[in-house]
Formats: structure tokens, C-alpha cells, sequence
């Protein structure tokens, strides 16, 4: 689950970090209210940033200067009545406008080959940081933060040296590397991004410069969203694909992938085992969908819609090993989706465990095509999906 830019400076601001003042507005009145306030409290510009979740923000006109509280409400109403990349901007961030002396790039993200987090830094900071990988692959800094104790304080030296901080500004840079960790650790996210990491001046401090957290990025893993309710709520279902949202509404596990040939099991395991069967033969998943254990006809109905919907699906499998879910549950489920769904896909179904009998005789007199074994049940979807939609 992605998080707007508001909700991401807001947990970097818990952890302690350095993020400037600002507010979300969703009327341009209440945008023209936080510009109030910023100006009194000495802002001499103020930054209108629309909150959708999407890249390109300020390229279609999603962030705006102003220089008075009536100007912020002029920008406001603008930004407010756009649409980036088919997202309506529903809320703009108002904050004050930094003087940006140099920017750098920062991040805490799941490194999975080492199995825990990998802080990635670049002196190259406000560009997206596939552009400095393929430009200068050696700007880019990385360092394992440990697994235990979190990112360890010469770690974070480390880094900040490597990208040219000294004094005072590598002591804040070391504050806040090992924030982002802590950030990462308590959120369960994939992603703690900050982007630009400004150094801004700071007249009263030894240095002259400060670091502040300006725009910040953070995916949060969806499976460890029970352990945080109060993250949860800053979901945005704007941003959702409607099939992603039907999917996690209906408790059915989905990812989708580019392939022709949908796939509907029961069990994780069970399910990446079927994709890579298909594979082997010669066929491409169109998604991962694990119904789960217990599932009754209306998920699987639901599952079948959401499988459905991808028009580049040509063919479906669906392979489900009766435990606790009852295979004549899941035939009749397919029944029911069958009559419901708005296009003819060739099917092909194995099923067996618990009530297999049951499901078979279901099936057979529902006119579906059915397999044994996995293999063979693999093996006939790349076929039919080789000749098409019926």
C-alpha cells in the first residue's frame, strides 16, 4: 500500500525526523487557511503539491508556488480540479518553499538477496534514481543495515561520507539514515524513500546547513497491514485498481502478471506451483489468485470475475486441493460464475480431496473440461489457450 506524500512526511515526523511545516487542504478555502498561518509564522513562498500517487505531479501541473494566501487559493482551486494520469486530485499538500542548496538522494528498502534492509544514497539527489543508476551506476551508495540492531551509527557514517557530507551536516545525515531504518522496521514497508533530502541554510547552526526531509516515499507490505490499523486508514482506494480492490474486499490474494492463462487455486504453495507447471508447459500465467482454505461459491464466483476482468486472459486453470475447501463448494461456485460472466473463456478444471466425487459429477454435467492430475490440467490450458476464446 502506497501512502501520499502527507501521510509519508507525517511518520518520518513521529520517527523525530527533520520534515518541514505543512498541511492537506481539500477545499482551495482551507489551502488559502494553512497559507495563512505558513506566512504569519515567516514563510516567504509557500509550495501547493497535489496528493495522488503517481509520478509526474509537477510536469502536469500538480505543484505550484505562491507568494500570497490568495494566490494559494487561486493554485489550490487549479490543482484541485485536475486529473493526473486518470487520478482526480482530491487534496494538495501546502507547505512552505525551501531554498534548496543541494539535494541528495536517500532510501531504506527490502533488500531480498541479503534478507533485510538496504540503505541506498546518491550525492544526486531530486532525479529518479533509475535515471542516476543507468547515467552513473557508481553514484549510487549502498549499505546493509544490520538485522538485529538496525542500521549501526559507522554504517551511517559511512554512507554520508561516500556522498560528500562532513561536520555537522554528516552527524544529521547520520540521524536520519538510521531513522529511516527505524521508520521501516515499525511500519513493516518495502519502502522508505526520501527524495529530495535537501541541505538547505541554517545560519544558526555551525555548519551554515541543515538536512530536511522535503518529499518522501513510503510502500507499506499489505500482508502486515493488521499490525497497523491506524496505517491502514490512510489507504486510498482512488489509486486502487477496482479488481484489486474487489480481490482484497473478498479476502482472495492477487497479483496480476502478463500471460494468457488464469489461474485460480487454493494454497500459496499450491498456487506457485501451479504457475510454474504452466510454465513448463509452454503456457504464461496471466496471475497468482490463492482463494484460500474454506472458500465457499460466492468467492469462488468472485474469483472468477476478478480473473475475467483481464481481457488479455484466454484460458483458465483452476486447480484446487480439497482440505478444509470443499471441492462440490468450488463447482458450484464455478457454475454460478459461468452464468454470470459477461464472456465465453475455455476452462479447465481439476479438483480433488475432499467431495471430489461430488465436484466431478458437477462439473461433468456442467459441461466443464476437467483433468486428474496437474500436469494434465497445465497442459490442456496452454493448449486452449493457443486456440483462443470460445
Amino acid at each position: 500500500m502506497k501512502l501520499h506524500e502527507a501521510e509519508a512526511r507525517e511518520l518520518l515526523r513521529r520517527a523525530g525526523l527533520p520534515v518541514p511545516d505543512g498541511e492537506v487542504a481539500a477545499t482551495p478555502a482551507a489551502a488559502r487557511a494553512v497559507a495563512e498561518r505558513l506566512f504569519a509564522s515567516g514563510a516567504t513562498q509557500v509550495v501547493i503539491k497535489a496528493q495522488v500517487l503517481v509520478g509526474g505531479r509537477g510536469k502536469a501541473g500538480g505543484v505550484k508556488l505562491a507568494a500570497t494566501a490568495e494566490e494559494a487559493e487561486k493554485i489550490a482551486a487549479q490543482i484541485l480540479a485536475l486529473t493526473i494520469k486518470d487520478l482526480p486530485v482530491r487534496r494538495v499538500l501546502v507547505a512552505p518553499a525551501a531554498e534548496i542548496l543541494r539535494e541528495i538522494y536517500l532510501s531504506a528498502l527490502i533488500d531480498r538477496s541479503s534478507r533485510g534492509i538496504l540503505l541506498m544514497a546518491s550525492a544526486a539527489g531530486g532525479m529518479e534514481i533509475e535515471e542516476v543508476a543507468a547515467k552513473d551506476p557508481t553514484a549510487i551508495i549502498r549499505e546493509n543495515a544490520h538485522p538485529h540492531a538496525g542500521l549501526l551509527p559507522f554504517q551511517a557514517r559511512r554512507l554520508g561520507l561516500r556522498i560528500g557530507a562532513r561536520g555537522d551536516l554528516l552527524k544529521q545525515f547520520v540521524a536520519i539514515a538510521t531513522g529511516l531504518v527505524r521508520v521501516a522496521r515499525e511500519s513493516d514497508a518495502d519502502l522508505v524513500e526520501v527524495n529530495p533530502l535537501a541541505v538547505v541554510p541554517a545560519p544558526e547552526l555551525p555548519g551554515g546547513e541543515r538536512l530536511v526531509c522535503l518529499d518522501a516515499k513510503i510502500t507499506i507490505d499489505d500482508s502486515a497491514l493488521e499490525r497497523h490499523p491506524e496505517l491502514e486508514a490512510w489507504r486510498d482506494e482512488d489509486s486502487e485498481d477496482p479488481i484489486d480492490r474487489e480481490a482484497r474486499e473478498m479476502g482472495i490474494a492477487y497479483i496480476r502478471l502478463d500471460g494468457s492463462i488464469g489461474c485460480m487455486v487454493n494454497g500459496a504453495g499450491l498456487a506457485m506451483t501451479t504457475l510454474d507447471l504452466v510454465t513448463r508447459a509452454g503456457g504464461t500465467p496471466a496471475n497468482f489468485l490463492d482463494i484460500g482454505g474454506g472458500a465457499r461459491a460466492d468467492k469462488v464466483a468472485a474469483a472468477m470475475r476478478i480473473i475475467l476482468a483481464d481481457k488479455g486472459v484466454k484460458a483458465i486453470l483452476v486447480n484446487i486441493f480439497g482440505g478444509i475447501t470443499r471441492g462440490d463448494e468450488v463447482a458450484r461456485g464455478l457454475i454460478e460464475a459461468r452464468g454470470q460472466q459477461e464472456r465465453t473463456v475455455p476452462m479447465v478444471v481439476r479438483i480433488v480431496g475432499t467431495n471430489a466425487k461430488e465436484a466431478a459429477e458437477l462439473l461433468t454435467a456442467g459441461g466443464f473440461a476437467t483433468a486428474a492430475s496437474l500436469d494434465e490440467a497445465a497442459e490442456k490450458a496452454v493448449a486452449l489457450a493457443a486456440g483462443g476464446t470460445q
